[in-house]
């Protein structure tokens, strides 16, 4: 039986095969359509609601509302962990509450992702400043500086640069802030708030030169602009141009008569010019009265600055600055002083002495001992 059954050949459809084929190709892929689809409709419905929760945190950071801002945040994180943008709102939100350490985890991570990024570094910045460490504050701000901004790159890096000379300040590095305000100073351009800004800062270093420099920057632009003249008449007056000092002080105050700081400079000011017994065109006998109301007013600073009525003439010496007026005095007041050189030299060089000494014991005093002192300065060595 087995034998005939051998002999016989059942017939092959290979058209049924095809059709099988085809219909299992057609199902896996409409299966494969489908799960795409699906795929893709939750990946759009996670992405929908990382946006929608990241937009609530952005509007919250914005008000200053940082708790709420960061319990968005750490929604939207859910739907979308591996977000740059959230994760750095999120950082934004935790420095905002106070959390720096928690904020750092997440800004260190978008570091060493991004570490041109500017945001991060200035947060960076900002953080290892209020820890006070100083070196990472530094490298954190001059990589800001340098850094890819979006937006307006230039703005964001000269106010990154502003806050950074800010913080040089706080710390009292002056010649670090000098160089910053240098480097700010081919940045701003000619703005007039930038230069008055920029001016203002040169006076905190010290640096009166380029405070002046950038004042008068400024007062190209607006002549009348009060802070720029009274920016610039206290630059002149610490480079010990008092000419040039009244000048702007004058008109500083014409501007504003509440600048009370303008009108005390240019009271000094002017006591210079009227006190110093070296200036031009004075002749000896206008001298020689000059230096008789330095010596008197010398006298009365002792008597209000005990201190340094006390202080020695000379270091060791028994001798004190009241002894040594008391004594010269006697000569100062006589009808002979014009014809005692010697005693003129004198009693300025120990009215000046007087003045100095007060100032470091007692502080400025009035205004005429203030100009006594920068008299002294002015004439050091005649």
């Amino acid at each position: 039986m087995l034998k005939v059954l051998s002999r016989y050949r059942f017939p092959i459809h290979p058209r049924r095969e095809v059709v099988t084929l085809v219909s299992i190709t057609g199902l896996i892929i409409v299966l494969f359509i489908g799960v795409t689809a699906v795929s893709k409709l939750f990946h759009a419905q996670q992405d929908a609601l990382a946006a929608r929760w990241s937009a609530r945190g952005r509007a919250e950071l914005a008000a200053g509302r940082y708790g709420e801002a960061v319990n968005d945040y750490r929604a939207s994180l859910q739907y979308a962990p591996d977000s740059y943008p959230i994760q750095l709102g999120m950082a934004q939100s935790l420095i905002g509450q106070g959390h720096t350490g928690e904020a750092s985890a997440y800004l260190v991570n978008l570091w060493e992702a991004e570490p041109e990024n500017g945001v991060v570094n200035r947060e960076l910045a900002r953080i290892a400043a209020g820890k006070g460490d100083t070196r990472s504050a530094l490298r954190y701000y001059h990589n800001a500086i340098y850094a890819i901004w979006s937006g307006d790159a230039e703005r964001q890096r000269r106010e990154t640069r502003w806050e950074l000379v800010k913080y040089l300040l706080g710390n009292k590095a002056y010649a670090q802030a000098q160089s910053e305000l240098i480097a700010l100073a081919a940045e701003v351009g000619d703005d007039p708030g930038q230069q008055v800004n920029l001016g203002q800062y040169f006076l905190k270093v010290q640096d009166n030169q380029r405070a002046l420099a950038a004042f008068q920057v400024a007062l190209k632009a607006d002549p009348q602009g009060q802070a720029a003249l009274a920016g610039a008449g206290a630059a002149a007056f610490g480079t010990g141009d008092y000419a040039r000092a009244q000048d702007y002080l004058r008109s500083a105050v014409q501007e504003s008569s509440s600048d009370r700081e303008s009108r005390d400079l240019l009271d000094v000011a002017e006591q210079v010019t009227q006190l110093d017994p070296y200036r031009r065109q004075i002749s000896v006998a206008e001298r020689d009265r000059a230096v008789l109301g330095i010596f008197q007013t010398a006298g009365q600073r002792l008597e209000s600055c005990p201190a340094a009525s006390r202080s020695p003439l000379v270091a060791g010496k028994p001798e004190t600055l009241n002894d040594a007026w008391t004594k010269l005095g006697v000569h100062a007041a006589s009808r002979n002083l014009p014809k005692n050189r010697d005693v003129v030299n004198q009693a300025l060089n120990l009215a000046f002495a007087i003045e100095r000494q007060a100032a470091s014991q007692c502080g400025p005093g009035s205004s005429a001992d203030a100009a006594l002192v920068l008299i002294s300065r002015l004439h050091e060595g005649s």
